[in-house]
């Protein structure tokens, strides 16, 4: 049995971790991250070329079943999934960790779009927390505020004027996402509902400091695909296909 993991995630390496010696695992990569942590089994880096090249990729490798463990806000890449997997006749999981849950004390402004928050920054605060990562920015290129800009790998213009780029990668703790706030005198929070414990930390930090949080709600998973919610469910799932569950 040949599974293909739309990856990228840490529940995505987790998943390859999981099912690796048990059936052939390949794991696709995006390759927008420079040094991705590579996980266990077969990887592949870089785009199938859309739909029509996703379904050639699937059937010229005779993959039995597509997981989609992508994160929650590549939307693209999940339609594209969907699309192609229907096409090419496999089936199609899609591994999603579920989102955040405001508790009492957190000061939330969901929104639908990076569009939106930005808009909804008016009034809010004039240092900015910036966490949606490093494609985007351009939503927040003309706003007045300044901004702390945490990814992975450096942005490309355009983004705000006045920004400082700050180059990291999650887990991330709590003592330290309290230090963060503290040190850069940050009075709001811009986020994606990436769901999560690697990252949620800072939403803890804002609502001990009674900072309001810009939350950008996620996209749907296309209809029709069912969903696991970790990385175990997803390989209860690939144990109960049809076929040999035995490396070929």
């Amino acid at each position: 049995m040949h599974i293909l993991i739309l990856g990228g995630t840490t529940e995505a390496r987790a998943l390859a971790g999981l099912l690796h010696g048990t059936v052939r695992v390949t794991s696709s990569l995006a390759g927008r991250v420079a040094s991705p942590r590579l996980p266990a089994g077969e990887v592949r880096i870089g785009g199938f070329g859309g739909v029509d090249g996703l379904v050639a990729w699937v059937r010229q490798h005779a993959v039995d079943a597509v997981i989609d463990a992508t994160h929650p806000f590549a939307e693209r890449i999940s339609f594209n999934a969907a699309r192609a997997a229907a096409t090419a006749h496999v089936p199609l999981l899609a591994l999603r960790r579920p989102g955040w849950v405001p508790v009492d004390g957190d000061r939330w402004v969901s929104v639908p779009s990076l569009d939106a928050a930005a808009g909804a920054l008016d009034g809010l605060g004039d240092r900015v927390f910036l966490t949606t990562g490093r494609m985007g920015l351009a939503a927040f290129a003309d706003r007045p505020e300044w901004f702390l800009v945490r990814s992975v790998d450096a942005p490309d213009a355009p983004m705000p004027a006045r920004t400082e780029i700050l180059l990291d990668r999650g887990p991330f703790t709590l003592d330290g996402e309290r230090e963060l706030l503290a040190r850069h005198r940050i009075d709001v929070l811009v986020t994606k509902d990436s769901g999560g414990a690697a990252t949620a930390p800072k939403l803890t930090a804002a609502r001990e400091a009674g900072i309001p949080v810009v939350v950008v709600h996620r996209p749907p998973v296309p209809e029709g695909v069912p969903v696991a919610a970790t990385p175990e469910e997803a390989a209860a799932w690939v144990a109960t296909r049809p076929g040999e569950s035995r490396v070929r």
